[in-house]
C-alpha cells in the first residue's frame, strides 16, 4: 500500500471513529472525544497529502458505494496540496475545540458529531477521482458545515438568517458545479477523471465554454469571489470560531481545487479569454473584499471579508497562469501557479490563527465589536499575541507568512507582461494595481483590528476582566502560530515542491527554486530572502530599543500616579478620547465614499422642559454591502412578489385547479402538433 493511501485511509478511520463515538459518549466528555479525532484525522491528513505531493499518484475504485457511478479515491500531487491544507486547519481546529466548546458550551451530539463528518467531506472533495465521487463530497461539506453554523441559533437571531443565507448560495453553487460536470461527463465515456481528460480535445467551443462557466460560478461562489460572496461575511462570524476557522481557511480553498482540477487539468486550459475573467473577478474580489474589510467594526466580519481578499488575489494568480499557458508562456505560467498555491497554504495558516483568536476573544469578553474592546493585551497576553503574529501575517509584510506567496505573484505579474500580447498589456497592470492597493490596504485594516482591538485601553467591563482560554485553545494558537512562522521564514521547506505541483499542472520546468537562505526564479532576474530579511528587521527593531535605553541611561521608570504624559492639564485620558475601530477607518472610508457608500444616523435627545438644551446625542454608522443591495435585495424583493402573486393563484378551489390542468394539457398537446 502507498503511504499517501495508508495515512487519507487513517484519516478516513479516525474522523469516523470520532463521529460514532462521541454519539454515546457523557455530554461532558464529547469535547475531548471530538476533538482528540478531528485532530488525528488532520495529523493523517496532512501526512498523506505531503506524501501525495512528493510521491507517485494512485486511484481505488469501489463500485458498489455510490449508484450507477460508484466511489472513485485519487490522489496526486495538485490533489494533495489541498488534503494537507485541510489537515493542517483540522489539527489547529481540533485542538482548540477541545477546550472552546467545553468553555461555550456547544457540546451537543448533532453540532459535536458534524464537526469530524465535516473534515472528512473536505477530504473527500480533493480526493474524488470521479464525478459522482466529487459531488458527494461536495454536498456532505455543504450539509455539514451549515449543521455547525446553524449550531448557536438559539443564541442569536442572527444565526439563522445566516445559515439561510449559506444554505441557498452554497445550493445554488452546487446546482452549478452539477450542472457543468453532468455537461462534461456526457460527452465523455463516463464520469471518471481519466475519461473526462479524453473527451476534453473533442469537445466544442460551446460546450468547453459551458463547462467552464458553470464550474467558475459553482466554485467560485464556494471561494467567495464577489459577486457571489454574500454567504461570507454572514455564515463566517455566525459559527463556531473553530468552525469558522475551517470554513474560511479551508473550505473556501475547495473552490480554487475545483477551478484549477477543472480548467487545467479535465479541460486542459482552454482560450486566454477564460482565465482573464478569472484574473478580473479574482481583482475585483481581492480590492472589494479587503476595502470591506477595512471599514468593518466586526472582528470576525473582517476576517470574512478577508478571507474574500485573498481569494481573490489567490485567483489573480490561477488565472494569471491560465492566461500565460494560453499565450504560450509555460515557464511564467508556473510561476503564476506557484503563487497562488503558496498563498492558499499561507492563507490558510494566518487565517486559522486568526479565527481561533478573535473565537478566544468573543469567549473572553462576550463581543466582536472592535469599538467596545481593547486593552486586551494586559488580561489576554497569550491571545494577543497569536493575533498579533496573524495580523503580521495577513498584511503581506516581512516576514509574515504571506509575503513571498504576494512577492511571486508580483514576479508572474511583471515578468509576463512583455511577451503576453495585447491581452496581458491591458489586463496585468490592472492585475498589479489591485495587488499593491491590496497589500497597502491590508496593513490598515490589521493595524486597526490589532491596534484598536488589543493595545488601545479597554472600552468596556468585559473586555477589563478578559482572561485567556484554558491550555488546549492556547496549544490550538500555538500550532497555527508555528506554522504561520515556518511558512515566513522557512518557505524553502514547501516551496520546491509546491513549484514542480505548479510546473507539472501546467506543463512547465520548475518556476522556483529556493534553499535555506534564497528563493530564486527560474529562468527570471529575482530572488528573495526571507530568513536574512526577518534578521534584519529583528535587529533593527532591538537596535531602536536599545538606543531609546541608553539615551536615558539615569531614569527611572515612573509610575503614572506620579508622572503622567502631557494631557494638556485636562487629567488622565479616558478610552472615550481614543480612536475606535469606525473613527480609525473613517479617512479611508472618505476616500472609497462613493464605492462604500456609509450610511450615517445621528438622533437627538431634548431635555423635557426646554427644546433647545440637548441631552444626548447618538451617532450611529453603517456600512452595508453595496453589491448586495444593488443586485440580491432586488431578486429578494421580486421572489417575494412573485409568491405573493402565487398565492392569489393557489386559492384552494378545485375548479381553478381543474382549469390549470386543463389548459397545461392543451398546451402540450399544441405544441406537439406543431413540432412533430
Amino acid at each position: 500500500m502507498i503511504a499517501s493511501q495508508a495515512w487519507l485511509l487513517g484519516a478516513a478511520c479516525a474522523g469516523t471513529t470520532a463521529a460514532v463515538v462521541t454519539v454515546p459518549a457523557p455530554r461532558a466528555a464529547r469535547p475531548a472525544v471530538v476533538g482528540a479525532g478531528v485532530t488525528a484525522c488532520g495529523t493523517a491528513a496532512l501526512v498523506a497529502g505531503v506524501t501525495a505531493v512528493t510521491g507517485p499518484a494512485w486511484s481505488v475504485r469501489a463500485p458498489g458505494l455510490l449508484p450507477l457511478s460508484g466511489v472513485t479515491i485519487a490522489l496526486d500531487p495538485l490533489s494533495g496540496v489541498f488534503v494537507g491544507v485541510v489537515g493542517l486547519v483540522a489539527v489547529c481546529a481540533g485542538v482548540f475545540g477541545i477546550g472552546y466548546t467545553a468553555r461555550g458550551g456547544l457540546t451537543g451530539r448533532t453540532v459535536q458529531a458534524a464537526l469530524p463528518l465535516f473534515v472528512l467531506a473536505m477530504l473527500l472533495v480533493p480526493a474524488a477521482g470521479s464525478v459522482g465521487t466529487l459531488l458527494l463530497g461536495w454536498e456532505l461539506m455543504a450539509s455539514a458545515s451549515l449543521l455547525l453554523v446553524l449550531a448557536e441559533h438559539h443564541h442569536r437571531p442572527e444565526v439563522a438568517s445566516a445559515g439561510r443565507w449559506y444554505a441557498v448560495m452554497t445550493h445554488l453553487g452546487f446546482v452549478a458545479v452539477l450542472a457543468g460536470l453532468l455537461l462534461f461527463a456526457g460527452h465523455a465515456a463516463d464520469g471518471s477523471f481519466p475519461a473526462l481528460r479524453a473527451a476534453a480535445a473533442g469537445l466544442g467551443p460551446g460546450i468547453a465554454t459551458a463547462v467552464f462557466a458553470l464550474v467558475l460560478v459553482g466554485f467560485g461562489s464556494k471561494a467567495g469571489i464577489v459577486p457571489l460572496h454574500a454567504w461570507l461575511p454572514r455564515a463566517h462570524p455566525e459559527a463556531p470560531s473553530h468552525v469558522s476557522a475551517l470554513m474560511s481557511a479551508a473550505m473556501v480553498t475547495m473552490g480554487v481545487y475545483g477551478l484549477v482540477r477543472v480548467g487545467f487539468d479535465l479541460l486542459g486550459g482552454g482560450p486566454a479569454w477564460w482565465w482573464v475573467l478569472v484574473l478580473l473577478l479574482g481583482a475585483a474580489s481581492a480590492v472589494y473584499g479587503i476595502l470591506q474589510a477595512a471599514v468593518a467594526t466586526d472582528l470576525k466580519v473582517l476576517l470574512g471579508y478577508s478571507t474574500t481578499e485573498n481569494m481573490g488575489l489567490v485567483l489573480v494568480g490561477v488565472g494569471a497562469a491560465g492566461l500565460f499557458a494560453a499565450s504560450g508562456q509555460r515557464t511564467v505560467a508556473g510561476l503564476a501557479l506557484a503563487a497562488a498555491l503558496l498563498h492558499v497554504l499561507a492563507h490558510a495558516a494566518f487565517k486559522t490563527l486568526l479565527f481561533l483568536a478573535a473565537g478566544s476573544v468573543v469567549q473572553g469578553t462576550g463581543t466582536r465589536d472592535l469599538d467596545e474592546l481593547g486593552g486586551l493585551r494586559t488580561p489576554m497576553p497569550v491571545t494577543t499575541a497569536a493575533f498579533g503574529l496573524g495580523a503580521l501575517a495577513g498584511s503581506a509584510l516581512p516576514p509574515g507568512a504571506a509575503f513571498v506567496g504576494e512577492w511571486l505573484l508580483l514576479q508572474a505579474l511583471v515578468h509576463g507582461l512583455p511577451d503576453g500580447g495585447v491581452a496581458a498589456a491591458v489586463v496585468l497592470p490592472v492585475a498589479v494595481a489591485a495587488l499593491a492597493l491590496t497589500a497597502g490596504m491590508a496593513v490598515v485594516t490589521f493595524v486597526k483590528a490589532f491596534g484598536v482591538g488589543f493595545l488601545a485601553r479597554p472600552r468596556s467591563a468585559a473586555a477589563a476582566a478578559a482572561v485567556d482560554g484554558p491550555a488546549t485553545v492556547t496549544a490550538g494558537l500555538a500550532v497555527a502560530g508555528t506554522a504561520c512562522a515556518l511558512l515566513g521564514l522557512l518557505p524553502y521547506v514547501v516551496l520546491p515542491a509546491i513549484g514542480r505541483v505548479a510546473a507539472a499542472t501546467v506543463a512547465s520546468d520548475d518556476p522556483v527554486t529556493a534553499d535555506a537562505l534564497v528563493v530564486r526564479l527560474a529562468g527570471f532576474t529575482g530572488s528573495l530572502s526571507p530568513l536574512p530579511v526577518a534578521a534584519a528587521v529583528g535587529t533593527a527593531a532591538l537596535a531602536v530599543a536599545v538606543a531609546v535605553r541608553l539615551l536615558a541611561p539615569g531614569r527611572r521608570r515612573a509610575t503614572p500616579a506620579v508622572v503622567r504624559p502631557w494631557d494638556c492639564g485636562a487629567g488622565p485620558m479616558p478610552a472615550r478620547t481614543e480612536y475606535t475601530a469606525t473613527s480609525f477607518a473613517e479617512p479611508l472610508q472618505r476616500v472609497f465614499d462613493d464605492v462604500v457608500r456609509p450610511e450615517s444616523d445621528v438622533d437627538v435627545t431634548h431635555h423635557r422642559e426646554s427644546r433647545y438644551l440637548v441631552d444626548a446625542v447618538r451617532y450611529r454608522l453603517r456600512v452595508p454591502d453595496r453589491i448586495e443591495h444593488r443586485l440580491y435585495l432586488p431578486v429578494l424583493a421580486a421572489v417575494r412578489a412573485w409568491g405573493r402573486a402565487a398565492t392569489r393563484l393557489a386559492d384552494g378551489s378545485v375548479h381553478r385547479y381543474l382549469g390549470y390542468g386543463f389548459v397545461t394539457l392543451c398546451g402540450a398537446l399544441a405544441v406537439l402538433a406543431v413540432t412533430r
